[in-house]
């Protein structure tokens, strides 16, 4: 089971970066940052099977792939977004993350323009 493997990863970095941080307290952010990829790299197969379910279902209701990249980009933005001010609220930069919270919040916004635009122009369509 992959979220036992997660916990674990979690749990035995939490216990070494309260020892680190005793001694190399600088050190303490490394291991946060490796606990993060080594999940990230179990979640990736997990990822791939739902871009393939949702490829299936894009193409079965003949929706534009365009639409679904635009989603698959706010789902990665959103996440890496979440990685990245983790890693800094971790190491005590609370500012730097709420500042990268902001871009991603933006850049959400900013991708998701198509989608907005065309569900406005259907529901103008729709109107008498």
């Amino acid at each position: 089971m992959d979220i036992i493997k997660i916990i674990g990863i979690g749990l035995i970095s939490l216990i070494i970066t309260i020892i680190l941080k005793q001694y190399k307290p600088e050190f303490s952010i490394y291991i946060s940052l490796i606990a993060g990829i080594l999940i990230l790299y179990l979640t990736l197969d997990k990822l791939t099977g739902i871009i393939d379910l949702l490829k299936n279902l894009a193409e079965k209701s003949n929706i534009s792939n365009s639409f679904l990249l635009i989603l698959l980009k706010i789902t990665g933005i959103a996440i890496l977004t979440e990685f990245a001010g983790s890693i800094c609220k971790d190491a005590g930069e609370v500012a730097i993350a709420k500042k990268i919270e902001l871009g991603g919040s933006v850049l959400i916004m900013a991708i998701s323009i198509p989608i907005l635009s065309k569900l406005l122009e259907t529901i103008l369509m729709l109107l008498p």
